[in-house]
């Protein structure tokens, strides 16, 4: 497998991941120098969220487009961009625009950056590819928080953005030499009508999902706008169906190792998504440690999972993707709970083994469940099935995040305090529990579901004699 091209993509994918979690460590450093609350200054990340939630959608017409590894760097740009803007802003609107321009660059780096994966990797080799992207995404949040607090300590909080620029250039570098070409180009039309509800339909759930939780802001706002959603959503499923090139082709959900690797995938992030929200302030606020400890403790969770890339190919080989996936979603939904076991006399020496498990398990999970959603999906239909994988995760996290906030405001309600360590009891039982049904999904999954991607297909002879090409 050539290693090299997961890799320029993984770089590029954590600078988005990291640089999202890294934030919330420097709020009230960013509040008091332009002039706002920290409160506030959480439309940055609505902001962020919202423009993913459009933008997502159109990656895959992109691509085709204008080709994966131009849209690939230009996204990369545009984060960069993105990322000045916000190191130079002095207002609340301005910083709240550039991270909605960052978000632009975020919509596009990571569904066009998986779709250059999949089509310039073997299917058979598409596991261990899957392997070192799936790194990002359970790294960026957990260090976040670290390196965010020390920044933050000991510079200022500009340089949270301004090392962006360094390692978007270096991306976009490592993009133009080592990503290959791909010349052929798509004319089909873009689907305006579905570009407008589904970019409605995701933003407004995504929105809604964001502050319905939020203190000093009205709950009713939140499902008006997440009512909204819904509705745009259900007409652009109306509408997919009566046009001939829909934005996202919804018919791929007919493949059924497809839908529930997306579906089945996306209930387990509910637990997931809440994790780098939960176990910090927990940490924080039951424990009574700073934001410095707290992340050098969750930073374990970062250490298994980028343990688990090693053999990982092997391991869905011998089990099966299967087994792996109903295995892995019971173990990761009860390490989950574990979580509501911890308290302050809780020995570290307990804890941290425990947290490293969790982050080997997970990083095994979803570099299958990953995997798995394009093992039977045809090389044409890739730049179809990577915004919709996107989208499902980006609404499954967020879903999960606004799920653990609900269930900390109807505790701290119902004994009329402050949250306090029970409070994050209960949010990781309930956050398990939800994970934990995605078993009955994967218990649906054929036994022989993602076979091709550990073995090797071989093409039949040639006409003239030539010996059988394989590794396609």
């Amino acid at each position: 497998m050539n290693r090299i091209i997961p890799l320029v993509l993984a770089v590029a994918l954590f600078m988005e991941q990291m640089d999202s979690s890294i934030i919330s460590t420097s709020l009230p450093a960013i509040a008091v120098d332009i002039g706002t609350s920290p409160i506030a200054l959480k439309l940055a990340f609505t902001a962020y969220l919202v423009s993913l939630a459009v933008f997502i959608p159109i990656s895959g017409w992109m691509a085709d487009r204008f080709g994966a590894k131009n849209v690939f760097r230009a996204a990369i740009a545009v984060f960069v961009v993105g990322s000045i803007a916000c190191a130079v802003s002095n207002s609340l609107l301005a910083f709240v625009a550039s991270r909605f321009l960052q978000g632009v660059g975020g919509a596009m780096m990571t569904p066009v950056g998986r779709l250059v994966l999949v089509r310039s990797t073997p299917r058979h080799e598409l596991v261990s590819a899957m392997a070192y992207l799936t790194i990002p995404a359970l790294v960026g949040p957990l260090i976040g928080a670290p390196v965010g607090g020390f920044i933050t300590t000991y510079l200022t909080w500009h340089w949270i953005f301004i090392i962006n620029v360094p390692i978007g250039i270096l991306g976009i570098w490592f993009a133009t030499r080592v990503l290959p070409d791909d010349t052929e180009r798509s004319l089909r039309p873009l689907d305006w009508p579905g570009f407008i509800l589904s970019g409605l339909g995701m933003s407004a759930i995504i929105f809604g999902l964001s502050v319905v939780s939020m203190p000093y802001i009205s709950p009713v706002i939140g499902l008006t706008t997440i009512a909204t959603g819904i509705v745009a959503s259900i007409l652009y499923v109306w509408h997919a169906k009566k046009t001939p090139h829909p934005l996202l082709d919804l018919s791929l959900f007919k493949n059924r190792t497809f839908n529930t690797a997306v579906v089945g995938g996306g209930i387990f992030r509910l637990g997931v998504g809440a994790m780098p929200f939960l176990l910090p302030m927990m940490f924080q606020i039951g424990f009574g440690l700073n934001p410095f400890q707290s992340g050098m403790i969750t930073f374990i969770i970062a250490v298994g999972a980028m343990s688990m890339k090693f053999g990982v190919n092997r391991i869905f080989a011998r089990f099966g993707f299967r087994h792996i996936l109903i295995i892995g979603s019971l173990v990761s939904a009860g390490l989950m709970a574990i979580n509501g076991l911890f308290t302050p006399s809780t020995p570290y020496l307990l804890i941290m083994p425990l947290l490293l498990l969790s982050g080997l398990v997970r990083s095994l999970f979803f570099t299958g469940v990953n995997a798995l959603a394009f093992a039977e999906i045809p090389d044409a239909q890739t730049s179809q099935a990577t915004p919709i994988t996107a989208v499902a995760q980006q609404i499954s996290i967020a879903l999960g995040v606004a799920l653990a906030g609900v269930v900390l405001e109807v505790s701290t309600t119902i004994h009329g305090g402050p949250l306090r360590l029970e409070d994050f009891h209960i949010a990781f039982f309930v956050v398990a529990f939800a994970s934990a049904l995605s078993f009955f999904l994967f218990v649906r999954l054929s036994p022989n579901a993602g076979h091709e991607l550990h073995t090797r297909i071989e093409k039949k002879p040639t006409e003239d004699g030539a010996p059988p090409i394989t590794g396609e």
